[in-house]
């Protein structure tokens, strides 16, 4: 009989592995706080949030007990002609935490799938407007999903992505943002966006982008100039704006949501990853009131989508604990010192040969090396420090949960600094 990790190894497709040549596997038998500790017995600070969703750590008290409240009364109800509390609650605090401009909230499963709701409903608005418009318009280096719609909005380059050139729609793609955030400002930044969304506008749904930070597509934050600019073209040509606040909501970026640091509202927000404390997949779209009457007002007379596990009760009350928790604000302290330590220690490791770059904002803060780094040798090497680091391309990045301690950080941080000084191990 074949151990666990023979088993996994044989028969378990991981993500962004080969089946052939599988990635190392490590075996989890139980997170608590801002640690994961392995079958072996062996400790490991999480300096990832579990791709960045977990931000309140692991087997958090107030977060267990809504799950398990919860199980008294219901697990999942269907929510077509039904509906429920943990559902209602959320929505309502979603609609207070968003702005009065947005107010129309849909349910749906996952970040990938946020993005698809998004785009159909940009597609659907200018149907009850009585125009057929299918493209979309947004940065290079941009990520969105491994869906099919959010791959067509996603860089067209990415190795995640264009092995399916051809079989997605065609959208627009303008020059990445090359000032970043904190840099000077230049007017003529946005000549190619402004150029390229003149010529196309008739044609364009909406503009999708990431608000700030530029996730999975390079780790980019960028001035949020830009994203005023943006605004200020889509009102212009009366297009809509998406807001991708999957990776960025919910404080990562040291605002509730990224859009506020440039003091923008969107036509449509996506969220999800944090949304539910890391507990269970769930995601939501926020729209306007004028673009959900438009929608109604399409063929349809309604908008066509309905995930099954739509609105699934236990995820939405372990989101309302999870907001609720955030309501307190403890998250906008706990958010400036984590930044203030990622800054203080990563930024002597742009005097290493082997770093281009670094950057931090708020939670986040990312090394880019010089050339790519070999991601087995480098995991089991932080394994082996007692940190969990998921580094890809030539990006090791930290996302930490926000109540790690000031120690837990360093040693997440001084991983990396060990790594680098060990160029046979990082680069392989």
């Amino acid at each position: 009989m074949l151990s666990d990790l023979e088993f996994d190894r044989r028969h378990i497709w991981h993500p962004y592995t080969s089946m052939t040549q599988p990635l190392p596997c490590y075996s989890v038998s139980r997170a608590q706080g801002v640690e994961l500790q392995l079958a072996d017995g062996s400790i490991l600070v999480d300096g990832m949030s579990s791709w960045w969703a977990a931000i309140h750590g692991y087997n958090h008290p107030r977060l267990n007990q809504a799950v398990s409240e919860q199980l008294k009364s219901m697990s999942h109800v269907m929510f077509g002609g039904l509906t429920h509390r943990p559902a209602i609650e959320l929505c309502r605090r979603l609609v207070d935490m968003t702005g009065s401009e947005l107010e129309c909230v849909f349910l749906a499963d996952s970040g990938s799938v946020a993005v698809e709701v998004a785009m159909k409903m940009a597609v659907t608005y200018w149907q009850g407007k009585g125009q057929i418009r299918h493209r979309f318009m947004t940065f290079k280096h941009g990520y969105h999903g491994d869906t099919f719609g959010a791959m067509s909005a996603s860089d067209p380059e990415n190795s995640m992505h264009r092995l399916y050139q051809g079989y997605l729609p065609s959208n627009l793609f303008a020059e990445s943002p090359d000032v970043i955030f904190g840099g000077q400002w230049q007017e003529g930044e946005m000549d190619n966006f402004a150029d390229m969304l003149e010529r196309n506008h008739t044609t364009i749904a909406a503009v999708i982008l990431e608000p700030i930070v530029q996730g999975a597509g390079g780790m980019r934050f960028y001035h949020p100039n830009y994203l005023k600019r943006v605004r200020q073209l889509c009102d212009k040509y009366q297009i809509l704006l998406i807001a991708d606040e999957i990776a960025t909501g919910f404080g990562r970026t040291g605002q509730l949501f990224a859009c506020q640091h440039a003091g923008i509202v969107p036509d449509i927000q996506c969220m999800g990853k944090a949304l539910t404390g890391g507990y269970m997949t769930l995601s939501a779209v926020i729209t306007t009131r004028e673009v959900a009457d438009a929608i109604s007002q399409s063929e349809a007379k309604c908008f066509m989508h309905g995930p099954t596990f739509m609105a699934n009760p236990l995820a939405c009350a372990v989101a309302c604990a999870s907001l609720a928790l955030l309501s307190e604000n403890r998250w906008q302290q706990q958010v400036a010192d984590i930044e203030l330590i990622l800054n203080r220690q990563l930024k002597p490791l742009l005097n290493s040969e082997y770093v281009k770059d670094v950057r931090v904002l708020g939670a986040i803060g990312v090394v880019e090396t010089v050339r790519p780094v070999n991601m087995a040798k480098l995991q089991q090497f932080f394994v082996k420090q007692g940190v969990w680091i998921r580094p890809f391309g030539r990006l090791i990045y930290l996302m930490p949960p926000y109540i790690i301690s000031p120690e837990q950080l360093v040693r997440l941080t001084d991983a990396i600094g060990n790594a680098l000084s060990e160029p046979e191990i990082t680069f392989g």
